[in-house]
């Protein structure tokens, strides 16, 4: 028997460093080739390591909560055998793939592909080989077998009994990844209650959020005591460091102008419950937001300096809509985007953003969606706000804000009537835009707002 290291592998995201999550071992446990190990977060995203080696785990070198450097050796492992060369490189889904049959088409890069999860329940990793003579590669994201197969020894053991309030006729053990578990406890779902879609019976993402109403998702349910210190501090890495330093390089490299309008929303609310109805959009999030979208889209066209990005030699303007928004999550704020939103029907559009917003409150964003956007949506109305002033996404020249909407007093001809009332704001680049393009602009996504049949023009 030998020792071997597992060291801390490089995800694909261009990070030198991640931070220990949780471990899914202890010291004694036995694991085997591609059971998950570790959880790890990266200034994007939580990633799910496989072990590349079957063996028993000898010392835990990272503990949880830690930052270690890429290369770094986090657990050791005895193996069965004569001491074997360095394991195999280890990948996850958002790194490279295995080499494929040449009869089967090629997966999807991304861990978090609505496929993947509604395929198969398992985690489980695969083996394939690699080029080269290298060895095998490591796949953290594989297809498997039956939802049987995931459980991990060492883990059962430790795994809490299900509350006795739980009828014990109620259709045998929970089927859900680590991620989805770890969102259901995010939103205070317990999974027991949730009946699984996915082929196999287990529990999705879509599940989860169905079950926890949009509007808990972020609100404050209740007020904790202090604790004893007087004072917490909170180390600044991972989503938050990333978050910070973009920030502070957009809102002091780019001067920034803001706008603001006042808009009667009465039109979109009713559209939105027309499409809430329509068979063409059963099952899927269809909301205000969806309209704003479909309104930045359509105004860019009219005023396409507002798609640009600035360099110190040219102004690049976009052909496209890589349409990003904000999205508020349990680990911070990330920004996504749908590329080439320009191409997209109005249903087409309502899906990829639900399904990014998903991944987002996840963790599990491809490090892809979160690069080359164009123009940025942030809705501070799920939060009650009427407007705000926005910072420009990094590279960006234009970003809006849409507020609450809610019933108003509302001049309609010559009379006050009850009116839903928004207010969008927005912040532009004035290096590339200049006033009159920026209130065209504002005042061409209004204009949407206010009749959502100008889309049809």
């Amino acid at each position: 028997m030998s020792e071997q290291n597992i060291t801390l592998p490089d995800v694909g995201e261009g990070l030198t460093e991640a931070e220990i999550v949780s471990w899914h071992v202890a010291p004694g446990d036995r694991v085997e080739l591609n059971q998950v190990i570790v959880e790890i977060e990266t200034a994007k995203s939580l990633v799910e390591l496989p072990s590349p080696l079957e063996g028993v785990i000898g010392s835990v070198l990272a503990e949880e909560g830690q930052t270690v450097e890429v290369g770094s050796a986090i657990v050791t492992v005895q193996t069965d055998g004569p001491e074997s060369p360095a394991p195999a490189t280890v990948t996850t889904g958002l790194q490279a793939a295995a080499t494929p049959d040449p009869a089967t088409p090629a997966p999807a890069v991304s861990s978090v592909s609505a496929e993947a999860e509604s395929a198969t329940a398992d985690t489980a990793s695969t083996i394939a080989p690699s080029n080269e003579g290298e060895g095998s590669v490591l796949v953290g994201y594989g297809t498997g077998g039956h939802a049987s197969s995931r459980r991990r020894k060492g883990l059962a053991a430790r795994r809490p009994t299900p509350p006795a309030s739980v009828p014990a006729a109620s259709a045998g053990p929970v089927i859900a990844k680590p991620p989805i578990r770890k969102l259901a406890r995010d939103l205070g779902v317990d999974l027991a209650e949730i009946e699984g879609t996915g082929l196999a019976g287990e529990i999705t993402r879509d599940d989860v959020v169905r079950q926890a109403s949009q509007a808990s998702v972020f609100r404050n349910i209740e007020t904790p005591e202090w604790g004893d210190s007087r004072e917490e501090r909170i180390p600044v890495r991972g989503v938050r460091k990333a978050i910070a330093n973009a920030m502070v390089s957009s809102a002091f490299s780019a001067p920034h102008v803001s706008l603001f309008v006042d808009v009667d929303a009465t039109r979109t609310m009713e559209f939105t419950r027309r499409l809430k109805t329509s068979p063409d959009f059963a099952g899927v999030k269809v909301s205000p937001l969806l309209v704003m979208a479909k309104a930045m889209i359509w105004a860019v066209r009219r005023n396409p300096m507002v798609n640009a990005t600035w360099t110190d030699e040219e102004i690049i303007v976009h052909h496209f809509v890589n349409l990003g928004f904000a999205a508020a999550t349990p680990r911070g704020l990330l920004v996504p985007n749908v590329k080439d939103a320009q191409s997209m029907s109005l249903l087409e559009l309502a899906k990829a953003l639900e399904q990014k917003t998903l991944e987002a409150r996840d963790g599990k964003t491809p490090p892809a969606d979160m690069k080359n956007g164009t123009i940025t949506i942030t809705n501070i109305g799920v939060f009650g706000m009427d407007t705000g002033t926005p910072i420009l996404n990094p590279g960006e020249v234009g970003i809006v804000a849409l507020g609450t909407i809610k019933q108003k007093p509302w001049v309609v001809d010559g009379e006050v009537r009850p009116r839903f009332v928004t207010t969008l704001g927005a912040s532009f680049d004035h290096r590339v835009v200049d006033g009159d393009v920026a209130s065209r602009f504002l005042a061409d996504v209004a204009s949407i707002i206010e009749e959502p049949a100008l889309l049809l023009e």
